[in-house]
């Protein structure tokens, strides 16, 4: 899904997974593992998706960088 964000281009969830997918301004995409339901809704619900991303999502989960 498309966001309103300088540094974020989209976010995509997978639910059954719980992973975050992530795709920046840059190009670059992250996957997120354990990331819970309410985490995603609250990240897409959030005014500044930079701002929440670094304060709830970096550095909280495991993740992997995925070829362009």
């Amino acid at each position: 899904m498309h966001v309103e964000s300088t540094a974020i281009h989209e976010i995509d969830y997978d639910a059954e997974r719980s992973k975050l997918l992530v795709r920046f301004e840059s190009g670059e995409r992250y996957v997120y593992v354990g990331v819970p339901g309410e985490v995603h809704r609250s990240f897409l619900e959030a005014d500044s998706k930079g701002r929440f991303f670094q304060a709830e999502i970096r550095d909280r989960y495991p993740y992997n960088r995925l070829d362009n």
